[in-house]
């Protein structure tokens, strides 16, 4: 095994050297049948590695992948799945549309209802307005030619008024107005 490089502290290196010893330091003591003491010694052997960890064929421990409480959550696992299948069937609940799109589909929506009450046999024209029916229908178009008749009959009665005017009276108002707008000079 190759030695890294001097940027390594000495204290590193040396517990590196105890890790790399080991191999030959049991192959020597079970040669020499050491006693119980020798075995004992730190520096002949590993400290024995804790029950459920995985180790390599040098005996490194290997590194296992922590656990995410968060992933693990179930509420979050059933919303991804929830997004997941809204994604494949082309459904968008986070609403990334842009205003454009959005504008666009609302005025789509109001076309195709214009053209489903245009062409459905129970739509009803009362009075011009569509979709008026029954009673209601009634009084309001009532409501809207009395009101209708009542503004010509206003129209009728101002021009009657304009007609018993004397024009030269009109005249000398209009001169007077501009003469008190300019001031007196």
């Amino acid at each position: 095994m190759q030695r890294p490089g001097s940027n390594i502290s000495s204290n590193i290196m040396s517990r590196m050297s105890v890790f790399e010893n080991t191999a030959l330091t049991h192959s020597f003591a079970e040669a020499e049948n050491l006693s119980g003491e020798a075995m004992m010694s730190m520096s002949s052997s590993p400290p024995p590695t804790p029950t459920g960890v995985q180790t390599d064929a040098e005996g490194l421990i290997l590194p296992k992948k922590l656990i995410n409480p968060c992933m693990e959550n179930t509420d979050r696992k059933e919303l991804h799945r929830e997004l997941k299948f809204n994604a494949r069937i082309g459904k968008s609940v986070l609403n990334q549309k842009s205003e454009l799109q959005r504008a666009y589909d609302k005025q789509k929506e109001r076309h195709a209802a214009a053209e489903h009450q245009h062409h459905s046999p129970d739509s009803e024209i009362v009075g011009g307005i569509p979709n008026l029916k029954g009673e209601l229908g009634r009084v309001i178009l009532e409501r809207a030619q009395k009101h209708e008749a009542a503004a010509q009959k206003h129209d009728a009665e101002e021009a009657e008024d304009r007609q018993y005017v004397n024009p030269e009276y009109l005249n000398v108002r209009a001169k007077l107005r501009a003469a008190t707008a300019h001031g007196p000079n």
